[in-house]
């Protein structure tokens, strides 16, 4: 189960939070290996969330009267395709780890992957007193041994009528904080209805819409009770930006509608791990090492979107599915007026 909220909360470092996957084995490495480590590991997860977290931002094109509202709960779920569960590692590209056994470049797995059987790499650190050392660990495996395949998020969304098919939108969750995870996320949109401003508006069958979007999610993880690295304050944190351009097309029918569209999303995703990590060199001596890294991931892409939404009276339930890197479908349950 920590593994799996990890992955909710983007906030799963290199090592994993078994004994045999020690950071400070890791960090003693070198902060450049262990950074590189982590940037494949995670990119996946990362990228995958950018996707689940920018469904259901429309469930049609026909945008709202003049204080028309809708309030909505919506839950997503991007899923997660064989490519994302490995990348090749070319231990060429590190300063001190190699395979134990097996060539130099080999597959391993992903934040959403699994090294089945495990994969064991030596690290290689310098010791003041006997020199040069080794030490072999058993690589971080992901959450496909949970039989993980989905990225999910959820979240509270209203949307409000402006006048001239201008619709304003805003999605957030409320700030959740235990004694090792916080996470908030909020965004904002707005979608203009471009058969609105036609003659025939009233009479035409479907509608057409525009979309723009903007999603922020902030998450920490406290990694001083799971770490087995001395040290205080250790943490990471996520912090992730994401930009949707849609277009959009639906029918105007009284109960039941189809939509979809054709959109962009761009966006970026930043993990800092933090604090300050005592790390052995040897029996006797250590180093302290503050802040040791950040990696980053980023999407752009084409997203295909088609759904369905069911009214009756205040009450409406929608479906949609997305196509695109990511894969993703989504449900909303939604109240409102017009």
């Amino acid at each position: 189960m920590k593994k799996i909220a990890l992955l909710l909360l983007l906030f799963v470092a290199t090592i994993s939070l078994k004994a045999q996957n020690d950071l400070d084995v890791l960090l003693s490495a070198g902060v450049e290996d262990a950074q590189r480590f982590a940037n494949d590991y995670l990119a996946p997860g990362t990228n995958g969330l950018m996707y689940s977290m920018n469904s259901n931002w429309f469930n049609t094109a026909d945008a709202k009267p003049l204080g028309g509202f809708e309030i909505s709960i919506i839950a997503n779920a991007a899923s997660v395709k064989n490519d994302h569960k490995s990348f090749l590692m070319n231990t060429d590209l590190y300063n001190n780890v190699q395979f134990v056994q097996g060539p130099n470049s080999q597959t391993v797995s992903t934040l959403l992957g699994e090294n089945n059987p495990d994969i064991d790499v030596l690290i290689t650190y310098d010791d003041p007193i006997f020199g040069q050392q080794t030490e072999q660990i058993t690589l971080p495996s992901g959450i496909g041994s949970g039989n993980i395949n989905l990225i999910p998020t959820a979240f509270i969304q209203g949307a409000l009528g402006l006048s001239k098919g201008i619709e304003v939108k805003a999605r957030f969750v409320p700030k959740i904080k235990t004694d090792d995870v916080s996470l908030s996320m909020y965004g904002a949109g707005v979608q203009f209805e471009i058969t609105k401003w036609l003659p025939a508006d009233k009479i035409l069958p479907v509608a057409i819409s525009g979309l723009v979007a903007y999603t922020h999610l902030d998450g920490s993880y406290n990694l001083d009770e799971s770490s087995s690295v001395g040290g205080e304050n250790q943490r990471l944190e996520t912090a992730t930006n994401t930009w949707l351009f849609q277009m959009i097309a639906s029918t105007k029918l009284p109960v039941i509608n189809f939509y979809g569209g054709v959109g962009y999303i761009k966006g970026k995703s930043e993990s800092d791990l933090l604090g300050t990590y005592r790390i052995s060199n040897g029996i006797i001596t250590s180093e302290d090492i503050v802040d040791p890294f950040s990696v980053s991931s980023e999407v752009s892409g084409v997203r295909g979107t088609v759904g369905t939404k069911l009214k009756l009276g205040f009450f409406r339930l929608n479906a949609e599915y997305h196509i695109a890197e990511f894969n993703a479908f989504s449900v909303g349950v939604n109240f409102g007026f017009r």
